[in-house]
């Protein structure tokens, strides 16, 4: 039986890399402790398999040294009084599928003759937020009084998508990595990012958020994209980054959801706190803690009301049982994951025999040739 000379240095990086139950591992590779100690080589096929269980590309267990793997676009995030954790395989590999996917759009945009996006860039962290936040609601044709009509936040996320789109941003979310449902993402290390480009700006969202939460994701990175500055972020509204950009982010995307001249319009200082801040939420379709952050902002509460207050509702949202229906519609969970301008526009270019099938399936993520056709009966293309 021929083996495959290793390091084990190389083995234990990819194990460990992994951050996968070793009990798992260790049921699949009986071998593994002697392969991590040296003791014994694995096989080419061993190998393999290991390689695509820990989700590392099999040549990287060939390199002299284990690899420092960075994340490929500025990283704001901040970790509350702890360093920054290594980036994930799922969290690296989502944003290296969307810059995959924001490749096709840009060289598809081009062919196409497509105008740039124009308001990429066309403001700076000099500008004041709430004019910037006026600018962004214009472009978008947003309104508050527009969500006020909405029952629900899944309907308001979706009207933001939607309108985000129809200005030319591709906008995607899910909650695994691509497809594989076995590949959860953490809302711990991301919420969201942002990928500046002028013919093909995107934003992904972290679809294991709450829906309330995810509306102040989407105007966080829309913001990003104003600015023209890439970026990985965990957006909360109620911290202060030490990052210039993601302070301005996020007072603009607080203004862009709860304007502050709304805000003290709708407040009711004779109401108890606690019911105010949910009924504002309700109104405005923001989470809890934006709401929150607004009263502040608006001189209604003092510093330490916020934060006593921001803690216990953080605290009764991480209790809350988040309710998620398995399943589902799959073309509207398609239409989320890699958005509906993008999948529109893959599915006609291979229509039109400019794009091969099988990199079209890759990039949506399906797999029968039955699905394609039905999706495209879905988002209008046939």
């Amino acid at each position: 039986m021929n083996r495959v000379s290793i390091k084990p240095d190389l083995l234990l990086w990819a194990y460990e890399r992994a951050s996968l139950n070793p009990g798992a591992l260790e049921v699949r590779f009986p071998k593994l402790e002697e392969w991590l100690s040296g003791a014994l080589q694995p096989t080419l096929r061993q190998l393999e398999a290991f390689a695509h269980a820990v989700h590392v590309p099999i040549g990287y267990l060939f390199l002299p040294a284990p690899p420092e793997e960075k994340v490929p676009i500025p990283d704001f995030r901040t970790m509350r009084d702890r360093p920054l954790p290594r980036p994930s395989p799922n969290l690296l590999d989502t944003i290296y599928l969307c810059q995959q996917r924001q490749d096709w759009f840009r060289d598809y945009a081009r062919m196409h003759k497509m105008a740039p996006v124009a308001f990429i860039g066309s403001v700076s962290v000099r500008n004041n937020p709430v004019t910037a936040a006026d600018s962004m609601r214009g472009e978008l044709g947003l309104s508050v009084a527009d969500r006020q009509k909405l029952d629900t936040w899944t309907e308001a996320v979706r009207r933001l998508i939607a309108k985000a789109e129809e200005i030319g941003v591709l906008v995607m979310g899910s909650s695994i990595v691509g497809s594989n449902p076995y590949r959860s993402l953490d809302v711990e290390e991301f919420r969201g990012f942002a990928l500046t480009e002028d013919l093909a700006p995107l934003i992904f969202t972290n679809a294991a958020d709450s829906k309330s939460a995810q509306m102040f994701t989407l105007a966080h990175e829309l913001a990003h994209l104003w600015l023209g500055e890439s970026g990985l972020s965990n957006p909360e509204a109620g911290i202060l980054p030490d990052q210039e950009v993601e302070r301005w982010c996020n007072a603009v995307a607080a203004e862009v959801l709860a304007p502050i001249t709304d805000v003290r319009r709708e407040f009711r200082s004779s109401a108890v706190i606690t019911d105010e801040i949910q009924r504002m939420a309700r109104i405005f379709k923001v989470s809890s803690l934006v709401v929150l952050r607004r009263l502040f902002d608006a001189g209604f509460i003092n510093q330490n009301e916020l934060w006593r207050t921001y803690e216990e509702e953080l605290e009764r949202i991480r209790s809350l049982d988040r309710r998620r229906s398995s399943g589902g519609d799959f073309y509207r969970t398609l239409r989320t994951r890699t958005g509906k301008r993008f999948a529109r526009a893959v599915i006609a270019s291979a229509l039109e025999g400019q794009t091969l099938f099988k990199d079209a399936f890759r990039m949506l993520g399906v797999r029968k040739t039955a699905t394609f056709y039905e999706a495209a009966r879905e988002f209008g293309v046939m």
